[in-house]
């Protein structure tokens, strides 16, 4: 099945490191722009990241064109405010300033093409903080997130780079956002999303409760459940996650595991009085399903409507059967070997978006790129020659 192209005919040129930046190239071309890397020689560093960073460059990368240069030359600097030039997106996020020096600020790229969308990921938005380098684990341990997700004073941070990713899903938004806007005054503008506001975001519900009952909100291990039955309960062999979250659900509940004796009880049919009687409740509950297998906890629960999960692990994903039916798409690593990654989590008109199976080699794309800008070979030659741009090894 042909993946959609929404994008079909944006040009993207992408200044970008890590994940947060590359996070939104990706989504860009997982919806069919196309995207240029610019990296420097020799290839972004993130790509020889080892232990927790070696997934960042195949999973974030996806789909793009690779060129190399070298931006302290009079050369590959030029080369860069061509591929400004004719971009629609220009997507980066290096340390405050940094592009700026190059002379690749918003400022100076909006006069030569004011139809440009600067799309910056930083650490902050303006404010006391924005001159301050900021990481996912910064962002989540300044905003409450690490707070939140350990037990009472034990601050730990999420199992995956959640604001990286969502900081930049929200700079795609901003992008589509300018793009739109741009059909009706003819010009781009500048987009900033940030890292330590999409932490905050996150955390506002809480924020929100806070301000609704007057009490700060406890550390998810130690929160006080809206639901009764909202838990991971160790079965004979491997854990499950069930939720029990409405009246009817309670009911199908004490159906489906033959829990006659608590349906019976009157006094807690109503959801918050069964949240007030939840140490009563969860004992019988937690020995009947500690007597049983996870399968056989599954098989009742399965297509009854009842929200539950079995404990997964991320290696687990790659065998996953309904992933498997679309949301995997295949994956040339850079020795090789094939794999499977997660595509862009959508479908549009009935189809799933979907990049380029291979990664990009640095400056594989370098002549290609090239000649797209209209230099002719000889051109292209003497940049080669001169190291300002780098091809392929």
């Amino acid at each position: 099945m042909t993946s959609p192209t929404p994008l079909a005919g944006i040009r993207v040129v992408e200044f970008t490191h890590m994940v947060m930046g590359p996070t939104v190239g990706h989504i860009l071309a997982g919806l069919g722009a196309q995207v240029v890397r610019v990296e420097p020689n020799g290839g972004d560093q993130t790509r020889r990241l080892l232990g927790s960073g070696s997934g960042y460059f195949p999973m974030y990368n996806r789909g793009k064109a690779s060129i190399c240069l070298d931006l302290k030359s009079t050369g590959g600097l030029t080369v860069a405010r061509d591929l400004c030039a004719a971009a629609d997106v220009l997507v980066e996020n290096f340390r405050p300033g940094a592009l700026d020096r190059l002379g690749l600020g918003y400022e100076v790229l909006a006069e030569a093409n004011p139809r440009l969308v600067y799309c910056s990921e930083k650490g902050f938005l303006p404010g006391p903080y924005e001159a301050r380098t900021a990481l996912d684990e910064v962002a989540q341990m300044m905003g409450g997130l690490a707070y939140m997700t350990g037990p009472p004073g034990r601050p730990l941070r999420a199992g995956a780079s959640v604001i990286d990713v969502t900081g930049g899903m929200f700079g795609a938004i901003g992008i589509l956002a300018a793009l739109e806007e741009r059909h009706r005054t003819g010009r781009g503008q500048k987009v900033v999303a940030s890292l330590f506001e999409t932490t905050a975001y996150l955390v506002g519900q809480h924020m929100a409760q806070f301000a609704v009952t007057g009490k700060p909100a406890a550390p998810m291990p130690a929160r006080v459940s809206a639901w009764a039955i909202y838990d991971v309960f160790e079965t004979r062999d491997e854990p499950v996650f069930i939720g029990v979250v409405t009246d009817a659900l309670w009911e199908k509940f004490c159906a489906l595991f033959g829990l006659d004796e608590l349906w019976a009880d009157q006094s807690i049919r109503a959801n918050n009085s069964r949240v007030l009687a939840r140490e009563r409740i969860l004992p019988p509950i937690r020995a009947l399903i500690a007597g049983m297998t996870r399968a056989e906890v599954i098989a009742r629960l399965d297509g009854t409507g009842m929200p539950f999960a079995p404990i997964g692990k991320p290696e687990d994903l790659f065998d996953d059967p309904h992933l498997a039916a679309g949301g995997l798409e295949p994956v040339t690593l850079d020795d090789g070997r094939e794999t499977r990654l997660p595509t862009i989590p959508l479908e549009m008109g009935g189809k799933r978006p979907g990049g380029g199976a291979a990664l990009p080699t640095p400056g594989a794309d370098a002549r290609t790129v090239l000649a797209g800008l209209g230099y002719d070979e000889a051109r292209i030659a003497q940049l080669i020659a001169d190291g300002a741009v780098e091809e392929s090894r």
